[in-house]
């Protein structure tokens, strides 16, 4: 009941009318659009099956030290956390699967031959949404490579996620490249101490030319040029191979330009942007990273890169995570399916080889005409006298 002077959210919190409310960032997915995500996610997994990634399926909620250990760690602010009354031990509500898959593999299947493929989808559940997702609860379909450390891994996950959206329809996809370790190893190198790098973190990440300049210290003219040479992947490896880096941070531009190379060999209508200095949803991430986007869907399409499995010191690793909703945003709205009302009595032999030529067939359940209840159950056709007629 809503209480005298109750205003905004509160208000229709306590209406008793508002029966379908939600809370923020949460919602109903209702017909045909639950439909169309299902069928969604069963084609980007046959995509990964047909890689070699074999699914696994965590639990939606795990023990709090499990799931927010080593790579999870960097979910912590985003997960859920309650009590569970069997075990009196605060458990967590996945906001990511990836740790999960890390920690599978680290432990169910530790003695498993290297490298280890596996692939996943579900939904997780997220504290709060971004400005450009909203949304609290996502869709994941994902695969991780688990146990190596070579190019051709990078090279691998980045095409096969490139092959799963390209098989469910999307064209004009890009991928942005980075390399989270970057900006820490030039930070190092040139002196600046953590609290300082911290500082210029912030900055790079909100793209602040002068406050680089004012913060960066030695390393300031660098890293300005670092932020400055974001675009496209030809032109800011050019850039980039220009500028005297130190020898670690040489090594990772120079892995970047292999795998960029690989990629554009394998997959040459996929653009490849570049921003050497972008972390913010990379914290756990040891390697080459990248996001895809298309200009059809607000947000990123899925993110991956490499990390290290286990406790965050254990193997080395490698994946990538779409989110479902994003993709289905950017796809066109599905052709309805062809509705068949079929009266009670019908011949059931004849109304299961209907359904094997792809009618959805709609059952009467009693007396009527065979128009009006067509009509009312939003089929375009009825099975009349034997006849499939066309409802007008």
């Amino acid at each position: 009941m809503r209480r005298p002077g109750e205003t905004g959210y509160a208000a229709v919190m306590n209406d008793a009318v508002h029966k379908g409310l939600l809370p923020q960032g949460l919602r109903d997915l209702l017909p045909p659009q639950a439909e169309a995500e299902a069928a969604l996610v069963e084609r980007l997994m046959a995509v990964l099956a047909g890689n070699g990634y074999e699914r696994v399926e965590p639990p939606l909620v795990e023990f709090e030290d499990n799931l927010l250990s080593g790579a999870g760690a960097a979910m912590a602010p985003e997960t859920f956390r309650l009590m569970d009354p069997v075990s009196q031990r605060m458990i967590g509500v996945r906001a990511d699967m990836t740790p999960q898959v890390a920690r599978i593999a680290a432990t169910r299947l530790a003695k498993a031959a290297r490298p280890l493929r596996l692939s996943y989808a579900g939904q997780v559940l997220r504290v709060k949404g971004g400005q450009l997702n909203p949304e609290r609860q996502l869709g994941q379909v994902g695969a991780e490579l688990i146990g190596s450390d070579d190019v051709a891994a990078d090279v691998e996950v980045l095409t096969v996620a490139a092959e799963a959206l390209a098989a469910v329809g999307l064209t004009g996809v890009s991928v942005d490249l980075t390399l989270p370790r970057l900006v820490p190893l030039v930070c190092s190198a040139l002196g600046l101490d953590a609290e300082r790098t911290e500082r210029v973190r912030a900055a790079l990440d909100h793209k602040d030319a002068a406050a680089v300049a004012a913060v960066g210290g030695k390393a300031a003219t660098l890293l300005g040029k670092l932020l400055a040479a974001a675009g496209t992947a030809d032109k800011t490896l050019k850039t980039l191979t220009g500028f005297k880096l130190p020898d670690e941070a040489a090594a990772e531009l120079a892995r970047l330009a292999t795998v960029c190379k690989e990629v554009k060999a394998r997959t040459p209508a996929l653009t490849m942007t570049i921003d050497p200095v972008e972390n913010r949803g990379f914290e756990y991430h040891t390697g080459i990273s990248f996001s895809f986007f298309t200009g059809k869907a607000r947000g990123e399409l899925g993110r991956g890169g490499r990390y290290r499995a286990g406790n965050g010191t254990g193997e080395p690793a490698t994946g990538f995570t779409i989110y479902s909703d994003r993709v289905i945003e950017a796809l066109p709205r599905p052709a309805p399916p062809r509705r068949l009302y079929v009266p009670a009595g019908s011949e059931a032999a004849l109304v299961q080889r209907l359904r094997g030529e792809g009618w959805v067939t709609v059952a009467g359940l009693g007396s009527g005409s065979d128009k009006v209840e067509a009509k009312r159950l939003r089929c375009g056709h009825s099975l009349t006298g034997g006849k499939i007629v066309a409802v007008d």
